[in-house]
């Protein structure tokens, strides 16, 4: 019996990728996501017409809290020593709380709202293992300049620490990370007798302080939060701290790495029940991960057609989209995902032209990879793509055409979107009765040309060699 029960499976997959030209995506609003990856939040400010220009509508910026500010390695953004307060390298409270203001605008259409990256899994690995913060040395520094500390405090006593060894799980560094239970409740540690970051312990206390400082950044108007290594996080600990008056109004993601999708250990193991027993949104990983298959050697852009069938994508409403995240390229262990520069390009096409998942453009301040994301969020090809995703919100989707090479889609009647991964031309004759406006131009927005004219019930749509089109119509 379950051998058949299998076969059948496979042919309602089949039949669900053979009839997706006759079935269209109900068209959603996704707003795309600009990471400002380790921005100062002035330097944010300083930009934030440009970015209102540029057409995003949210900026997820560096975790509001206090780090070591006299080191600016970004890991010291996710390294707290304190949440009752805003002070590290990037900013403090004061420059955070401007940032906010300079996206607002009384213009809805241009307002930008911020996300805030949050680190409550763990505290710093610092001061020989120390596991009362932010330590005594820094609460005799906030009574010493207490004017200071006061403009910076999000909320709590300052003339006392915030937790206590009591706070803290044991001392134990995960090894296996396909155990749940050490991936949840052990340290991340980095090797060679490193004691690891101090992992928080769910209790009443420890809840009660992470609902206060989150509940105190929504005071100051974030729209938005990412929750960091929520992988490392029990279901039990996010769902106990995100009450539904802290998640009224706001946009929350959380951080689960995987290798793919349904039927890989690390989805079934963590993501998955992050998805079912939160209402969170996600990283989508699996589709990333499908993207890499399909625009790789040996790959077939046909598995981009509904990669949501194989349970390889995320339900359209709980994906945040992505072609790179501020960990491939500045973790060593995750540097192997880092995409080929036009397969990149390729892969932001298709997220960016799709209906389904929130998109997320990297935009990086370190400089790794020499400088290769650095002004990222205003590329040139970014910039376009972003106006056809803008212009193209509500619009629904149909998959028109594919081979391994290539694939074919439309957005209602406003647009179309043609990638193509291989050294030779492609072309789709594809059938416009009901799909297109006939005698009307549409406009390759990448290009600013390469008008398609359609003037009866059939086009042939040209891709040229490792290109993308994004026409619309004018």
């Amino acid at each position: 019996m379950q051998v058949i029960s299998t076969l059948i499976k496979r042919q309602l997959i089949r039949l669900i990728l053979l009839v997706t030209p006759l079935l269209c995506s109900t068209g959603a609003y996704a707003d795309a996501i600009l990471h400002a990856f380790d921005w100062h939040y002035n330097e944010v400010a300083a930009k934030a017409t440009e970015i209102k220009n540029l057409g995003y509508k949210a900026v997820l910026v560096a975790p509001p809290l206090k780090s070591n500010a006299g080191n600016c390695a970004w890991w010291q953004r996710y390294q707290p020593q304190d949440i009752r307060v805003i002070d590290h390298c990037k900013g403090n409270k004061q420059s955070f709380v401007n940032m906010i203001n300079a996206l607002n605008d009384s213009n809805p259409a241009r307002k930008v709202e911020v996300y805030a990256d949050i680190v409550l899994n763990h505290m710093a690995n610092e001061r020989y293992g120390a596991t009362d913060f932010p330590g005594q040395v820094a609460v005799n520094n906030y009574g010493s300049n207490s004017g200071y500390w006061n403009n910076q405090r999000l909320f709590g006593n300052l003339t006392q620490g915030i937790f206590s060894p009591d706070d803290f799980n044991p001392s134990n560094c995960i090894s296996n990370y396909n155990d749940v239970w050490q991936v949840q409740n052990y340290r991340l540690c980095g090797g060679n007798g490193d004691t690891g970051l101090p992992d928080l312990n769910p209790n009443s206390w420890v809840v009660q302080q992470q609902r206060a400082y989150l509940t105190a950044l929504k005071a100051l108007g974030v729209k938005g939060f990412r929750v960091d290594a929520a992988k490392h996080m029990t279901i039990w600990h996010i769902n106990q701290i995100f009450t539904s008056s802290i998640k009224s109004g706001m946009y929350l993601f959380g951080e689960i790495i995987t290798s793919g999708g349904a039927g890989n250990n690390e989805y079934d193991s963590f993501l998955a029940p992050y998805l079912n027993y939160t209402d969170h949104k996600a990283y989508d990983f699996p589709l990333f991960s499908t993207m890499r298959s399909a625009f790789g050697m040996g790959g077939s852009l046909s598995q981009l057609v509904n990669p949501g069938a194989y349970g390889q994508a995320l339900q359209n409403s709980r994906a945040v989209t992505f072609t790179v995240t501020h960990d491939i390229p500045t973790n060593d262990g995750f540097r192997y995902l880092i995409m080929d520069p036009t397969d990149e390009y390729l892969a932001y096409a298709y997220v960016m032209g799709r209906d389904g998942g929130k998109p997320l453009i990297f935009s990086d301040s370190t400089g790794t990879d020499n400088g290769r994301w650095v002004n990222a969020y205003k590329a040139g090809h970014i910039n376009k793509m972003l106006n056809f995703h803008n212009r193209m919100q509500g619009q629904s989707m149909e998959m028109l055409a594919w081979n391994d090479c290539a694939i074919l889609f439309r957005r209602g009647q406003e647009g179309v979107v043609g990638i193509n991964k291989c050294g030779s031309n492609q072309s789709f004759n594809v059938n416009t009765h009901g799909r297109f406006y006939w005698y009307r131009n549409y406009r390759d927005v990448l290009s600013g040309g390469n008008l398609v004219y359609i003037n009866g019930g059939s086009y042939n749509f040209s891709l040229p060699a490792r290109q993308a089109r994004m026409w619309y119509a004018d």
